[in-house]
């Protein structure tokens, strides 16, 4: 009866199939949780659809088209920033971070700013930035802030003015400056002159707002090295909205004068770093950390960045009738209330971009008088990195940029955590299948090669095997050829064992249990020693 040979699949086989699977496996999960996902508060993206909430013109603005900023991003995670190049001269942007931050990434951003000299702007309206901020002492709190005084109009694609929404602030921001401790010199209006000679520590700009929400800074948390100034805040009567937008809900707190804040710098003086001096050589230097806070991430967008985007989707300057046209039963004051131009002129919003610039270029650094001009003069020797890794991306994307971030480096996240193990899994079924196979010798055990045996010996041919064996070490201990010991008589044979027993094992025809061979065997080592 013949035997039917079973096919076993080999352990290569396992590692491809399960190296497939698991690609695939992470590809389809991660593709459905960002399926109808769109990457939206990126300067990558140019999708028509969302151009209004990209960061498109900031990107052009400060890159080559525009100031000149070497521009990057980050796709991973914020915990490299420390290992950049020159991170005294790089300014990291964070806006809308849709994932939270562990705890690992707010303390490098926190180190990045309070020893290596970075700088961070940070622009969210949620509580997913709340880690980072804890490390600086400042609050986020978790609903929009409405403010019945200072909101700006808008109108729709036909001119007509739509609904009134008070959660849609404007203020009148300084650019180094804690405006609570500002004099008379907070009424004056930065002009074009004041912002091309960077003279802006005794005026103030209009920013818009789309959805803040409020941050403050907690007293308790008070460093001695750090300088704090809320650079924006919202009017006295505001309120967070966390239930509805009626005032006189008790569940609806007011914050008090000044302390809605909107926008928040903290300035960190005294970092030695090492950088070019003015005598052309590299030494220590004292450069400022710096970090601002900004309580909604749409101040950077398109539609708030620029003015011309602004105006085509229907922000209205101050001197719109809609700010002062009774019959709609809206009377409210425009930023022309807090700043008074020279000649009673109009104070014109010129979208959130200028505020911005000139906020960046104070961050940077340009008038350190300890850093040679070569650098200072140029504005491509800084860096302008954007924070990719905090958006959502879409589902073609997203496996790959996930990946990457996994790849990179470990973090807390569970998602990640379960995505590096697959890899690691894929990278060691790779590893087993490219090396190649080595012929089997003598004595060479081949790591590489996780198979069983073909065949196994088979038990009847055990006595056969021994004694064969141990033919050999007599031929060999005698220093015999195979066609010599093949000569010797049967009777030369046994004089040369002289072993009674072993003298049985070699002429004796009777079978051996594997017991009696197991006791054989150490006689036969022994043997000729």
């Amino acid at each position: 009866m013949s035997v039917e040979a079973k096919t076993k699949i080999s352990l290569e086989t396992w590692l491809k199939v399960g190296l497939m699977a698991s690609v695939l496996l992470s590809v389809i999960l991660i593709g459905i949780v960002s399926m109808n996902k769109a990457t939206v508060f990126s300067p990558y993206e140019e999708d028509a659809e969302f151009y209004n909430i990209q960061l498109t013109e900031m990107r052009n603005n400060l890159g080559d088209d525009g100031v000149g900023y070497t521009v990057a991003n980050t796709m991973s995670t914020p915990m490299l920033v420390n290992d950049w190049r020159d991170p005294h001269r790089t300014l990291l942007v964070i806006a809308a971070p849709e994932k939270p931050f562990d705890a690992a990434e707010a303390s490098a951003i926190y180190d990045f700013v309070t020893e290596k000299g970075g700088k961070v702007v940070l622009a969210s309206n949620s509580t997913n930035a709340q880690l980072v901020a804890s490390e600086f002492g400042v609050k986020y709190f978790d609903a929009p802030v409405v403010d019945p005084f200072q909101f700006y109009e808008v109108t729709d694609e036909t001119g007509q003015p739509l609904n009134p929404d008070e959660r849609k602030l404007w203020a009148a921001a300084s650019i180094n400056r804690d405006v609570t401790q500002m004099g008379d010199e907070k009424h004056v209006p930065c002009t074009e002159n004041d912002l091309g000679t960077a003279q802006v520590e005794n005026c103030r700009m209009p920013v818009l707002f789309h959805r803040a929400t409020a941050i403050q800074v907690l007293d308790e948390e008070v460093e001695d090295n750090r300088e704090v100034m809320v650079l924006a805040h919202a009017s006295t009567p505001a309120f967070i909205a966390r239930q509805d937008t009626n005032i006189d809900n008790v569940n609806n707190p007011t914050l008090g004068e000044g302390k809605t804040g909107l926008v928040i710098r903290m300035d960190f003086p005294g970092i030695e770093v090492l950088e070019e001096q003015p005598n052309n050589n590299f030494g220590e230097v004292d450069v400022t950390g710096s970090i601002v806070f900004v309580s909604d991430h749409s101040v950077l967008a398109n539609h708030l960045w620029d003015q011309i985007v602004g105006e085509e989707t229907g922000k209205q300057q101050c001197n719109s009738p809609y700010y002062v046209n009774n019959k709609l039963d809206n009377s409210h004051a425009c930023w022309d209330s807090a700043l008074f131009a020279s000649g009673g002129g109009e104070v014109e919003w010129n979208g959130n971009g200028p505020y911005f610039q000139a906020l960046f270029y104070d961050m940077m650094e340009f008038d350190n008088e300890e850093i040679t001009t070569q650098v200072t003069r140029d504005p491509g020797e800084f860096n302008l990195v954007f924070d990719e890794s905090r958006h959502v991306s879409s589902a073609l994307s997203s496996p790959f940029t996930e990946a990457i971030g996994a790849v990179v480096l470990l973090t807390s996240d569970n998602v990640l955590k379960w995505l590096i193990i697959l890899n690691l899994f894929a990278l060691l079924a790779i590893a087993i299948m490219v090396v190649p196979e080595k012929e089997n010798w003598r004595h060479v055990f081949d790591l590489t090669r996780f198979r069983e045996r073909p065949t196994k010996i088979d038990s009847a041919q055990y006595q056969t095997r021994v004694r064969d064996a141990f033919l050999s070490k007599v031929r060999q201990f005698n220093d015999l050829t195979r066609d010599e010991f093949a000569r010797k008589t049967p009777a030369e044979i046994m004089y040369m064992v002289r072993d009674p027993r072993l003298v049985e094992l070699i002429s004796s025809n009777r079978s051996y249990s594997n017991e009696e061979l197991r006791e054989v065997i150490p006689q036969i080592r022994r043997w000729g020693n």
